[in-house]
């Protein structure tokens, strides 16, 4: 398996770096694109890297924030015939809220009709390689980053988000930013044994460039140590900050950045 970011929020290479997230991930089985970020970044960085996304077969869109699925109607401009996996409730109006300003980051509506698009509800079973899982128990570890993010007239419940199983030799475990909470997506996730865990925390807020409190982190801390077996690789909506403060006390934590890959054997 490997695992290359198309997009992401930091690059030390040829790549363009955008705040959002792309991953694109060979399996023995599929071509898989998880997340497309927010404009065209994705396909400029695709011809440098030589992915071909029109040979994409399986599409997972985490939730339902532009970051992450904003480039999907380019997408289906080029690609025909890959399947799309994206929550029902990701096609809900979402938006950041500060102060009373509102700022739509939802997806685009028009889109949740297409033939290419499959809506799911909760866990899914793509094949026997593939699984979805969304998170109810969200009771740890809470980023009060979440606070200013709303759905519909409410705040946002993180219902629309879901996170990807690999099954290989190793199992991966993908996820999108995390909303839900690293630590009560292992909890779930733990019945797949992952040995890989990639995605963000979401411990920065791109608007207020604000990071979580150290207490959060030092939580976080303490219940990633139960996973010492798994290689976590995290990116985006983490933040270097909150990052360079987890690696220096886990030294199972990582950073993906844009253009780098991870092979898994």
């Amino acid at each position: 398996m490997k695992i290359t970011a198309l997009v992401e929020n930091i690059s030390y290479g040829e790549l363009k770096a955008k705040h959002g997230l792309s991953l694109y991930i060979e399996s023995k089985k599929h071509k898989i694109l998880f997340d497309v970020g927010s404009d065209t970044t994705l396909f400029k960085n695709a011809q440098i890297k030589g992915v071909d996304l029109s040979s994409i077969d399986i599409v997972i869109i985490s939730h339902g924030h532009i970051d992450h699925g904003g480039a999907l109607k380019d997408f289906l401009r080029i690609n025909t015939s890959a399947k799309i996996y994206i929550q029902r409730k990701a096609f809900i109006s979402h938006y950041n809220k500060l102060g009373f300003l509102k700022i739509n980051i939802g997806l685009n509506k028009e889109l949740e009709g297409h033939s290419q698009i499959i809506l799911v509800d909760g866990d899914f079973q793509i094949d026997d390689e593939l699984s979805l899982f969304t998170v109810s128990d969200k009771r740890k570890c809470h980023s009060n980053v979440n606070d200013a993010l709303y759905m519909s007239n409410k705040k946002d419940d993180f219902t629309h988000e879901q996170n990807l199983i690999i099954s290989e030799k190793q199992v991966a475990l993908i996820m999108g930013c995390g909303h839900a909470g690293v630590v009560n997506i292992m909890n779930k996730a733990i019945t797949y044994n992952p040995m890989t865990c990639v995605g963000g925390y979401h411990f920065f807020n791109p608007i207020t460039r604000r990071s979580v409190p150290v207490t959060l982190l030092d939580e976080v801390v303490q219940k990633l140590k139960s996973y010492p077996q798994v290689k976590f690789y995290t990116c985006h909506c983490t933040g270097r900050k909150s990052f360079l403060y987890l690696s220096k006390q886990l030294p199972n934590m990582n950073y993906l950045s844009c253009g780098e890959s991870i092979i898994i054997d």
